[in-house]
């Protein structure tokens, strides 16, 4: 398994890490794993969201410091 993608979008306010990350994640194959870096608290409620709409999974949210660390899993993308 190749190393994740770090989008980094710390110092933005939702919905910019979302947004961000949903970039990153267009064209990844299912199983693709990506870092969020973030400091607005939002996003550990956002990206759930997201992962729900694309058909991704979160893998793991950690916080360090004052930023959040959200790994998710590309999964099949939905048609239409």
């Amino acid at each position: 398994m190749s190393d994740p993608t770090v989008v980094d979008a710390r110092g933005h306010k939702c919905p910019v890490p979302s947004l961000r990350l949903r970039k990153a994640m267009e064209g990844r194959p299912a199983g693709a794993r990506l870092i969020l870096l973030a400091t607005d608290a939002m996003a550990r409620i956002d990206v759930p969201f997201l992962m729900q709409e694309v058909g991704g999974r979160v893998v793991q949210i950690e916080e360090t410091d004052g930023a959040l660390a959200i790994t998710v899993e590309t999964g099949d993308a939905p048609t239409g």
